[in-house]
């Protein structure tokens, strides 16, 4: 996609090594900045506590973001993944502890005046997220910013957290800090 109307891309945010808060903000500070071409941040949903899922002992933050942007699916990916190395992320094994996962979880596209999910299957790249509707960490704070939205499977994030069993759950609480730091008043 190059121009025209953006599309409306959903991206769970989160990590669990290091000052979390400091390390979300800072993510959501560069994309804020510019980070990457023809993108930008539309809203930020609160942020959860989650416990980790897989191997990791450590809590999660976690949250989604809105981001508007011009770009295709690969590109945006591609600054996503540069975005996660620039704050010390590693890549050596499957649900390893990290400070900064993006993932886009949904991509919503302009079509005839509607925004419509977007399918993606292709290596390194599946839209909606597989598994995001299996996960309250992505449930949760995407419910904040699309609580009726039917986006995952014709579903809405309301209802597949609703849904989802307890033996699923992983949040622990939902935080009062923000994710985008409130400018300094004076």
């Amino acid at each position: 996609m190059s121009g025209g109307r953006p599309a409306r891309v959903f991206v769970g945010i989160g990590g669990n090594i290091g000052d979390r808060l400091a390390i979300l903000r800072a993510a959501v500070a560069s994309l804020d900045a510019g980070a990457i071409n023809r993108t930008w941040v539309a809203a930020a949903s609160p942020i959860y506590e989650t416990r980790p899922v897989g191997p990791s002992t450590d809590p999660f933050l976690n949250a989604v973001v809105e981001l508007r942007t011009t770009l295709a699916p690969p590109q945006l990916l591609d600054g996503l993944l540069s975005l996660e190395a620039e704050h010390g992320r590693r890549r050596e094994q499957r649900w390893e502890a990290r400070t900064l996962d993006l993932d886009i979880v949904v991509w919503l596209a302009p079509h005839d005046g509607v925004y419509a999910p977007r399918v993606v299957q292709r290596p390194g790249l599946t839209l909606p997220h597989p598994r995001a509707a299996e996960r309250d960490f992505v449930l949760a704070p995407l419910a904040d910013l699309l609580p009726d939205a039917r986006v995952l499977d014709g579903r809405s994030p309301r209802a597949l957290l609703d849904a989802l069993p307890q033996t699923a759950r992983t949040v622990i609480a939902r935080r009062s800090e923000p994710l985008r730091e409130q400018p300094a008043t004076g």
